[in-house]
């Protein structure tokens, strides 16, 4: 009989690493579900699902991201105040305008389990509209 191996928090906390991706021309679904992956640990073999236990992303050229079909035009973002008549539909041409990186961010975002490890994994994501970015000389560059 074999024993269940649970990695310890010191183990995965010193062992996450970073990754490095290129949005520049990559459909923003298949490219979302890719870093969920990442950030959840689910490509490592000691991946707990009740343990936080996923590496850091780094994500380059947001703005460039790709979107298939007619979702440049169709595709919206609801969001609602609460109040009555506080509906708001927010195309995401304009969020693309605004915020280029907060399209790749909701897509990553909604991809996490809605529970307690969604906040801590969010925040080892890092955007960056353009090709700059701060985290060369973690990611062994």
């Amino acid at each position: 009989m074999t024993k269940t191996f649970l990695p310890s928090v010191k183990e995965v906390e010193t062992t996450r690493n970073w990754h490095h991706i290129d949005a520049t021309g990559q459909t923003l679904g298949r490219l979302a579900t890719k870093i969920a992956v990442l950030l959840m640990g689910k490509h490592k073999k000691t991946y707990t699902p009740h343990m936080d236990c996923g590496d850091f992303v780094v994500v380059t050229n947001a703005a460039k991201v790709k979107l298939t079909g007619k979702k440049m035009e169709q595709k919206v973002y609801f969001s609602h105040s609460g109040y009555a008549k506080g509906a708001k539909e927010t195309p995401v041409k304009r969020v693309l305008e605004n915020n280029p990186t907060r399209v790749l961010e909701l897509a990553v975002k909604r991809m996490l389990d809605e529970n307690k490890l969604r906040a801590p994994r969010m925040k080892r994501l890092r955007l960056f509209a353009g090709e700059e970015h701060t985290f060369t000389e973690r990611m062994g560059k």
